[in-house]
């Protein structure tokens, strides 16, 4: 029986930049990373835009020193938040609460002319100004004076007055506010609310703030 020949092996040859295959692979693969990383800017297309750095309060006027910087993508902001790259506006007020992380939304900032409360000063104790601060909502209770027998004033019972009032700054002796003996709360009260509150204060009524359960307290 006649013995198969072996077959001879093929020499392989050099790949050549005359091999088209070898030219058009290599001009996918530049395609496909330049695609790639067109693909990697566009998705982390990201703006600076203004956060605050602690709690701003209605009514307050914006700072420098208490807004920071940072950087989000485009698609969640559009237009709805404070550029880092624009100026502050000269006349910027905080219209509602922003706290200490968030994004500087435009409607949260306006003209004094639309700040719609007032800063009023109310006495308090020390044990109660000891668990407030600025960004603190209270409730705020009256308790009238009714009849006096002899020197001692009677008290028809307290009520509530004000709900979920902000806290803009707490006075203890030796600091702000005048610095007395006695330690003061600056509560933002709705314009409108504010002499009913100092009509309260000035017939004797006792005032208590009852913080609101969450909101910011002394040390937090």
């Amino acid at each position: 029986m006649t013995a198969l020949a072996a077959p001879i092996a093929g020499r392989l040859r050099r790949p050549s930049w005359k091999d088209t295959r070898l030219v058009v692979g290599l001009l996918l693969v530049l395609l496909a990373t330049a695609l790639g990383a067109a693909g990697l800017r566009a998705a982390d297309h990201r703006v600076p835009v203004l956060a605050a750095k602690s709690i701003l309060v209605p009514g307050q006027r914006l700072d420098p020193s208490q807004l920071t910087t940072v950087e989000v993508q485009v698609e969640r902001t559009g237009e709805a938040y404070l550029p880092a790259t624009a100026d502050l506006p000269a006349d910027g007020y905080v219209l509602r609460e922003v706290r200490p992380g968030e994004l500087i939304p435009t409607s949260a900032v306006g003209t004094a002319s639309q700040v719609e409360v007032a800063p009023l000063a109310i006495g308090i104790d020390q044990v109660s100004a000891a668990t407030l601060t600025s960004g603190s909502l209270v409730d705020v209770y009256a308790d009238k004076p009714v009849t006096a027998s002899g020197t001692t004033p009677q008290f028809g019972g307290p009520a509530r007055v004000l709900e979920r009032i902000f806290v803009g700054e707490v006075a203890t002796p030796g600091s702000g506010l005048g610095s007395t003996s006695r330690a003061y709360a600056q509560l933002l009260v709705p314009a409108d609310r504010v002499s009913e509150v100092i009509g309260l204060v000035n017939a004797g009524a006792k005032i208590t703030l009852v913080p609101v359960p969450g909101s910011a307290k002394a040390g937090s």
